[in-house]
């Protein structure tokens, strides 16, 4: 089977009808994209009838609170609602049928993933993209699930997917780069953020994610801080900081040799296999490539106006404190 068209602009399915799929849903239809959630999970008419129920009264409340959030308003929520079309098992292969991309977001286990992948590859046309929107599961152990493997990739949402603007693509080894192309295309016409990365487990954020909240955890098991000054700690210092600055970034900014000797101290004084410099970060020391102040760290700052771009950072650090009534109350001179 083959689509026509131009197939960056064609239908979306988000297929599974849970939490995933109803904010891929709802990121699609708020621009103005038509996009289908489909059920492909065999059920009884009523089951159904009362899933199709609980999945478009979700969307019509998400689209209500970005109502109250000034982010949309009635007419534009009401014009999304109507973007949005549910397709349980039956009305699905007309559906697949249509689509430009396909969004996987069932459970995360294979067998449910094999079973979803051989009833999608049934109904597709030919050129449709098929994605996985695990956070788990490397593609290349669900390329074998997809016919013309060649399509596919793992494209992985961050919660709320209508809110979050990143989206972590990875490629298997015979994903087509055309295929990257295009899905980052239509995750851009989205006002999303894709990026690409190797398929490997974590890819980015989960994997920083989950060593920041072990960490969190042990400072309060450790008896270290309570869980509230643990939580403001990092609404306040370590995650607003790093809306602005990225963590490599940060890095060359204060120096390489801060962190290289911080986590050498961590080592000795808290654990050496948590705290451990990684060897990427002993090169740099020792080609002195510490950062900002070398000209090159994680980046090459060759050519660029230090000075410049020290100011437009704190600028934009200062909006943030700005959004968040974190500005300190800084006397000001008297008025003449």
């Amino acid at each position: 089977m083959t689509g026509g068209g131009d197939k960056t602009k064609g239908l979306v399915a988000a297929v599974g009808a849970g939490r995933m799929g109803r904010g891929i849903a709802i990121a699609f239809a708020a621009t103005g994209r038509d996009v289908a959630l489909v059920d492909v999970k065999p059920r009884e008419p009523e089951a159904a009838a009362a899933l199709r129920k609980n999945a478009m009264d979700e969307i019509e409340r998400d689209l209500d609170f970005l109502v109250r959030l000034g982010l949309l308003d009635d007419k534009g929520a009401r014009k999304a609602a109507g973007h949005v079309r549910f397709a349980d098992r039956d009305a699905a292969p007309a559906i697949l049928a249509q689509s430009a991309i396909v969004f996987e977001g069932v459970p995360e286990t294979l067998d449910a993933k094999r079973a979803a992948f051989a009833f999608v590859c049934q109904y597709v046309p030919d050129d449709c993209i098929i994605t996985s929107t695990t956070s788990t599961i490397d593609p290349e152990e669900l390329i074998g699930f997809v016919d013309r493997p060649s399509r596919f990739l793992n494209a992985h949402w961050l919660n709320p997917a209508y809110l979050m603007p990143l989206v972590e693509l990875a490629p298997a080894t015979v994903t087509d780069e055309d295929v990257v192309g295009r899905t980052r295309a239509i995750l851009s016409a989205a006002g999303k953020v894709p990026i690409v990365c190797r398929g490997a487990p974590g890819y980015i954020v989960p994997r920083i994610q989950a060593l920041a909240m072990n960490e969190a955890a042990r400072i309060v098991e450790e008896g270290v801080a309570s869980a509230e000054d643990v939580d403001l700690a990092v609404r306040t210092g370590f995650g607003i900081r790093f809306a602005v600055l990225g963590l490599l970034e940060f890095i060359d900014w204060g120096g390489g040799d801060i962190l290289y000797h911080a986590s050498d101290f961590l080592s000795e004084k808290v654990d050496p296999a948590r705290f451990k410099a990684p060897e990427i970060v002993v090169d740099n020391m020792r080609e002195d490539r510490r950062g900002l102040r070398d000209g090159k760290g994680f980046y090459d700052y060759a050519g660029i106006d230090a000075d410049a771009y020290r100011a437009q950072r704190l600028s934009e650090f200062v909006e943030m404190l700005r959004l968040r009534d974190l500005v300190p109350p800084f006397a000001q001179g008297d008025a003449d």
